[in-house]
């Protein structure tokens, strides 16, 4: 089985004040609980693929508590990952880490980046039923003013209808963005299909409350 998730931010204290107002007592609570959830869910055989901002401690604490996810991880590094170059960091704990994948999902292309990616390689392509071939995951806005910027894109796309090589006459541009945030899922890495349903309650909830 494959996950994914972003932005966890291990030993990153002032988001439990700031910006994400998570609301642990402290770090420590806070990676406890990441890794309660984390390890209930993923099982050592899994991939988990973190789309950066693992971890904002130093080189030795970020390598005591990889050990302690099961799984393998696979990272694109995000910009807090500092700890990566570092010469005390064991990069092993890592299957691999890049600034940007594609991979395959259950026949379906998922593109890969820490930042939101507004126009990703294969986005139009829609299978003969019409449902989406290619799904872009990203991180890095977390909840911020940033995302509502990148929700408004998102709907504006998704509303503009284009006629393009894949379909016989215009069509509603497919925009399947996916903000893999780790508080929309409670911290807990998720597959493909899990995020696609969270992704979409999330933006029915959004939807609605625009409409009141």
């Amino acid at each position: 089985m494959r996950y994914y998730i972003s932005d966890l931010h291990f030993f990153h204290e002032n988001l439990n004040h700031r910006l994400d107002c998570r609301g642990f007592e402290s770090a420590d609570v806070m990676n406890e609980y990441i890794l309660e959830r984390w390890n209930q869910k993923v099982g050592d055989g899994d991939e988990v693929v973190i789309l950066g901002d693992v971890s904002a401690g130093n080189a030795e604490q970020t390598n005591e508590i990889l050990r302690r996810l099961k799984g393998h991880l696979l990272l694109i590094e995000g910009n807090h990952d500092h700890f990566l170059h570092h010469r005390r960091f064991d990069r092993s704990l890592f299957e691999w880490v890049k600034p940007y994948e594609e991979l395959r999902d259950n026949k379906r292309k998922v593109v890969l980046c820490h930042y939101p990616v507004f126009c990703y390689n294969g986005q139009y392509r829609v299978d003969d039923a019409g449902k989406p071939r290619t799904y872009m995951l990203y991180g890095h806005v977390h909840n911020s003013q940033d995302e509502v910027l990148v929700n408004n894109f998102i709907r504006q796309t998704a509303g503009t209808k284009v006629r393009s090589r894949y379909v016989d006459k215009p069509e509603p541009i497919p925009c399947n963005m996916i903000n893999c945030f780790c508080m929309f899922s409670d911290y807990t890495p998720l597959t493909l299909d899990e995020w696609i349903e969270v992704d979409a309650e999330r933006r029915e909830q959004m939807n609605l409350l625009k409409d009141q």
